[in-house]
């Protein structure tokens, strides 16, 4: 998802947060606990709209294996050692 102003999460004391978007990020918290494969099984009901907007022509499950790749680089899931 595109973190556009208009998109993006809010910290606790109301101030954008750069990180996260509202979807998942309100007043300083997610807004649901979920792992890595449950968030991508949300968004990938969403291909066909990334489709529309990239051009692409990837199937749900494409979709979903590059967020799968995608998710772990994000700070929300990263690993640290």
């Amino acid at each position: 998802m595109p973190l556009t102003e208009d998109l993006l999460g809010t910290d606790a004391d109301g101030g954008k947060n750069p990180e996260y978007c509202s979807y998942c990020y309100k007043d300083g918290a997610f807004t649901s606990e979920c792992t890595m494969e449950e968030m991508a099984d949300l968004c990938a009901q969403f291909v066909d709209h990334f489709n529309a907007n990239t051009g692409q022509h990837l199937t749900r499950g494409q979709y979903k294996d590059g967020l799968l790749q995608y998710f772990p680089t994000l700070k929300r899931w990263k690993q640290t050692d």
